[in-house]
């Protein structure tokens, strides 16, 4: 496979999605966080000192997913028709599993959005514990699946 982010004289650039079709795209990926027990168990009663965990950081990873074209510099702007951040929390790792599904219709497809997703939920974890637990660890971020574009489908084995 050519690696398409590169011009001919090897510089980085933004792919050409002019002649593509628009498909319907969807991506998930997923990671994790693991805190100590006492910031876990607040998280888990709603009793951390910032508020609701949960609530704040699915708001903030559907805005990260939505502002990923800001923060990697050559993806292109989606519309994105979906974003969905839930949460399952793990008490036997002390651990939240946070996952990010993102569809689109368009040219290009979402995986770079659920990953910035992900990847903000957790960070706003960390965000929100930090004065309870300085150690927390984010861990195990990936693509679970996607599907849709001239790649097809793709699910993480």
């Amino acid at each position: 496979m050519d690696l398409t982010h590169f011009d001919e004289y090897g510089n980085a650039r933004m792919v050409d999605v002019t002649d593509k079709a628009e498909t319907i795209r969807e991506a998930e990926a997923t990671g994790k966080i693991v805190l100590h027990r006492k910031a876990y168990e607040a998280v888990c009663r709603g009793t951390a000192g910032k508020g609701d965990v949960l609530g704040v950081a699915a708001t903030a990873g559907v805005m990260g997913a939505k502002r990923t074209a800001d923060l990697i510099p050559m993806c292109h702007i989606l519309p994105l028709t979906n974003c969905k951040v839930t949460f399952q929390l793990l008490p036997q790792e002390y651990a939240v599993l946070c996952r990010c599904i993102v569809k689109v219709t368009g040219k290009t497809g979402v995986e770079m959005e659920a990953l910035t997703g992900v990847s903000t939920a957790l960070l706003t974890i960390y965000d929100m514990c930090k004065a309870m637990d300085k150690s927390m660890e984010i861990g195990d971020i990936h693509l679970c699946r996607k599907s849709g574009g001239k790649s097809g489908n793709y699910d993480y084995a």
